[in-house]
């Protein structure tokens, strides 16, 4: 089984994390957090680090209803979410690619049937926001 969906689209690196954000935020996620690695390679390890990784960025995206509906659940999901969605893009890349964590990972750690629902849905969603991406990355 992957654990990610991923879409590779022609964008610079700026308008990819924007539309990508704006692609979550169509399907009902909001970004709770962001996590850039490139910055914090360059602070703790130097530019030589950052460099060889490129652009490199983790949004925890959370849709609030979901994540109300797994947590009440099963409370333990909590340390599951929020749902990492990582935007990269390699030094001399001519794309970026967007990867989302593929929430049917939560099903394969736990037994609980409404996991698996809420876990379709959210994969349902975040597929879509990877849909549209690949729609609006191409001329």
């Amino acid at each position: 089984m992957s654990y990610t969906h991923t879409v590779t689209i022609p964008l610079a690196w700026t308008e990819a994390v924007q539309r990508t954000r704006d692609a979550l935020a169509e399907q009902g996620f909001g970004v709770l957090s962001e996590i850039d690695i490139r910055a914090t390679f360059a602070a703790k390890l130097g530019p030589e680090a950052a460099d060889a990784l490129g652009d490199y960025l983790i949004l925890g995206a959370c849709n609030p209803s979901l994540a109300s509906q797994a947590l009440a659940a099963e409370p333990s999901l909590g340390a599951l979410l929020p749902c990492n969605v990582v935007v990269r893009r390699g030094q001399d890349a001519t794309e970026t690619t967007i990867e989302a964590i593929d929430p049917q990972t939560m099903v394969q750690l736990s037994s609980n049937p409404a996991v698996r629902e809420i876990a379709d849905d959210a994969g349902t969603r975040l597929r879509a926001a990877l849909a549209f991406l690949r729609g609006a990355g191409t001329p």
